[in-house]
């Protein structure tokens, strides 16, 4: 009943004592919720005439819009890129467990795999709703094989692919259908890249940058051709140099479409970004910069040794690698530890914070109006922390769908 039919008869919730994050501020304001949607109180109390039917006190917290997570690539066990005969149930476990970190969506990241488990894996993914039993998936984020191996990281080196002479066909013959892709990371210093980019895009696909020995000036070809996105900044790229930043240098690039606004993925795990790191892309480029995990199967089960795709994982502490390498193959911290560490490294706002992780990414995938936001209209994913971000609950449509144990009555 997510404002279609039915809507207006449906329960008013009233959201008080707290403070909304709304317009880039954080306001002490009520939030109405109506139908899974924000209400615009003004239109109950003087059209309808209506008064809310619950009010739930939420006891000084701050409400903000649900978290989304553009690159995970797994996660309590599960490895989205193991062709299995049931990779929905895994996806599904995931999409349930991540609601306890304020994650109401994300999409599914598979790494560089042979054409075998594309074909096998993605059709097991479609983009669904969010709700009680879990995180909405957005779409899946294919990260590779189009990649450079020399940039491959814990891409196995045996699958990386470049374009044959029929691009995009070749593409489409390795994944095997698009239907439920949202994001593709790829090298664009390869042979025929834009002509891929430029077909991806005309299909509302995001095209997103990686992986890559790229110069500048193949970056900003890149974006000219319709990529809009960074994969990880500064991690699987060239190092930034002064007189060639590399796709680094897009973040202040003067050659960019106008009104182009290029998003970059940071991974605010203490691990694979220096704070000192964090706070150059931030303050170079604010608006652009989505928090990302890159979470791996091995994220919440410890200690040991774990898959990812085709490649052996060893987790020791906060550092995810390549086992019997230094290689950092993603990471084992959750958003809301990203979003805290992100805080506390940049010396951002908190406002700024919270956005990095929901309108930010929103934004990228075109779904501002809907989510990332809680503007008048919008869907009612949002999180409610305490004052230093740990998630007391989760909501989805205005749906408590999870709750910290504290925080129950």
């Amino acid at each position: 009943m997510r404002g279609g039919q039915g809507a207006e008869r449906a329960p008013v919730l009233q959201f008080t004592n707290c403070r909304i994050l709304r317009g880039g501020m954080l306001l002490r304001e009520d939030l109405w919720v109506r139908g899974g949607r924000v209400l615009d109180p003004e239109k109950l109390f003087f059209e309808e005439r209506r008064v809310a039917d619950e009010q739930r006190d939420c006891g000084g917290c701050i409400l903000a819009p649900g978290f989304i997570d553009v690159q995970m690539n797994g996660g309590f066990g599960v490895d989205f890129s193991r062709a299995t005969e049931d990779v929905g149930s895994g996806v599904a476990l995931v999409a349930q467990r991540i609601l306890s970190h304020g994650v109401t969506s994300f999409c599914p990241t598979l790494v560089t795999s042979p054409p075998e488990v594309y074909h096998k894996v993605l059709p097991q993914i479609p983009v669904k709703s969010g709700g009680p039993h879990g995180a909405g998936v957005l779409g899946v984020h294919l990260e590779g094989p189009f990649i450079s191996p020399e940039k491959r990281g814990a891409h196995p080196e045996a699958h990386i692919r470049s374009f044959e002479v029929n691009a995009f066909h070749d593409l489409l013959a390795t994944y095997g259908s698009l239907d439920n892709v949202r994001i593709v990371t790829l090298a664009p210093e390869l042979g025929r890249s834009h002509e891929v980019i430029q077909a991806l895009t005309a299909q509302d696909i995001c095209v997103s940058l990686g992986h890559s020995v790229a110069h500048l000036q193949a970056a900003e070809e890149a974006v000219q051709s319709g990529a809009t996105f960074i994969t990880h900044l500064f991690n699987a790229m060239l190092p930034f140099h002064h007189r060639d930043p590399g796709i680094v240098g897009l973040l202040t690039s003067d050659r960019l479409p106008p009104g182009q606004c290029i998003f970059y993925g940071m991974i605010a795990d203490g691990i694979h970004t220096n704070p000192a790191a964090l706070r150059i892309a931030h303050r170079a480029h604010p608006q652009g910069l989505v928090l990302i995990t890159d979470a791996v199967p091995a994220l919440g089960l410890g200690n040991g040794r774990h898959t990812l795709g085709q490649m052996e994982v060893e987790v020791d502490g906060l550092m995810a690698c390549i086992a019997g390498t230094k290689t950092l193959c993603g990471s084992i911290a959750p958003m809301d530890v990203c979003v805290r560490h992100f805080l506390q490294a940049t010396g951002c706002s908190v406002e700024a914070a919270l956005e990095a992780a929901s309108l930010h990414p929103a934004q990228l995938l075109g779904l501002e109006k809907r989510k990332g936001t809680l503007d008048f209209g919008a869907d009612a994913d949002f999180v409610v922390l305490d004052d230093s971000l740990h998630v007391q609950a989760t909501y989805i449509s205005g749906e408590l769908v999870w709750q910290a144990e504290e925080a129950r009555p």
